[in-house]
């Protein structure tokens, strides 16, 4: 059986421990985990997801749908977990894998990596002005509550982020790297270990999305929604930020797209100037982690013009943080 037929062999019976009628489920993606379209009884849609075995442990996963609840009950456009009849947010499949079913989110993408933007100057300051609000929301209801015990979500922190074993994969010494690169990320790595130890304990901290990038925010109708929250867990909120804005560095509203971002998260929760200086390093961090996304991942077909490009990036996002 191939892989592909096995993935969907798994998401039907999965779907019979919601006790959904028959059907065959739409596969969407399949990278971390495989997510399809499903439909529920009452002939809406909703999301299957199969997490990758080991990527999450049980106790994670079970703590990404907990804080989803929590950004719902205060208000904020997530995905809704739904529960089996007999009460759990997740089911364990052969193989130590788990799937949870989770509430369809409805509207449209703000884009696609490393393809512009779609939208006018004014619809990209409109969205992303409520961007920000939405993630300074977020912030806001995490800061309000107090996680139950046994609470566990990865922590992109100094450890997460530098440390000898990243959250993303060791970006300075994974497979595919250039001679050159490897020595260059080698010696930036303690600089701004340096630098994120002098800042970071003054800075805004706690539960994120992680992953706030074009694809995981919808829009309709002028409203946003945040979807995938399969990286949340602990860190600087400018990490947050950085998040959604790297991958908009080249558009030519991005100015204009930053301040309204920025402009939309003071709506809502402050944010000094003298934090804001500290982006540029967060920026540069962001752009690490993809490193070390991509080398660990040699079997995607794109996945050295992956290693380049972040690389490329990094390399203009650290002017400044390497003595030569």
């Amino acid at each position: 059986m191939s892989v592909a037929a096995e993935i969907r062999n798994r998401a039907r019976k999965a779907l019979g421990a919601w006790g959904l009628p028959a059907q065959e489920p739409e596969l969407l993606k399949y990278r971390e985990n495989a997510v399809f379209r499903a439909r529920l009884g009452d002939g809406k849609h909703a999301a299957l997801r199969l997490h990758r075995p080991g990527y999450h442990s049980e106790a994670a996963l079970r703590s990404e749908l907990q804080f989803m609840e929590i950004l719902r009950r205060g208000g904020l456009a997530v995905p809704d977990p739904i529960a089996t009849p007999g009460g759990d947010l997740l089911v364990e499949l052969d193989g130590g894998q788990f799937a949870d079913l989770i509430g369809w989110v409805h509207g449209g993408q703000i884009g696609e990596s490393s393809k512009p933007l779609a939208w006018s100057r004014d619809e990209i300051v409109a969205i992303y002005h409520e961007v920000g609000a939405a993630m300074a929301q977020m912030h806001a209801i995490a800061d309000g509550w107090r996680p139950p015990a046994g609470f566990v979500r990865p922590a992109w922190n100094a450890q997460g982020l530098l440390g000898d074993t990243p959250l993303w994969g060791s970006f300075w010494d994974c497979p595919g790297l250039a001679g050159e690169d490897r020595g260059f990320l080698g010696r930036l790595r303690p600089a701004l270990r340096d630098r994120l130890s002098a800042a970071g304990g003054e800075l805004d901290y706690g539960l994120i999305h992680a992953d706030l990038v074009r694809e995981n925010v919808l829009v309709q109708g002028g409203a946003v929604a945040m979807i995938d929250f399969d990286d949340c867990g602990h860190g600087w909120r400018l990490f947050d930020i950085a998040t959604a804005l790297l991958r908009n560095r080249r558009e030519p509203h991005y100015g204009a797209l930053r301040q309204a971002l920025i402009e939309g998260y003071r709506t809502h929760r402050r944010l000094d100037d003298a934090d804001l200086a500290h982006l540029p390093l967060f920026l540069l961090l962001r752009s690490l982690t993809y490193i070390g996304w991509a080398g660990a991942r040699s079997e995607l077909p794109d996945s050295s013009e992956r290693l380049a490009r972040y690389v490329r990036d990094a390399r203009d996002l650290a002017h400044g943080f390497l003595e030569t």
